[in-house]
């Protein structure tokens, strides 16, 4: 109950429809360099690629993407 009360007290963007082509395009290079990544990092990536956020994660697979700001806590 504590986690959906902090959760509704979180702001929240809506996954915009931008970042399926960002998916698309994040796949597709990964795999041609060979480098596998989560399906839910991909979603992650591509949605922060699309609404211009910084990603804030300990996650070294991110800072392998082209034009995705990150930032290590």
């Amino acid at each position: 109950m504590k986690a959906l009360k902090l959760l509704a007290a979180l702001p929240w963007e809506a996954i915009p429809s931008e970042a399926a082509d960002h998916y698309a395009d994040l796949k597709l290079t990964q795999q041609r360099r060979g480098l596998a990544l989560d399906e839910n990092d991909l979603w992650i990536a591509a949605t922060a690629l699309s609404i211009g956020a910084t990603l804030v994660s300990r996650d070294a697979d991110f800072s392998r993407i082209e034009g995705l700001s990150v930032i290590a806590p």
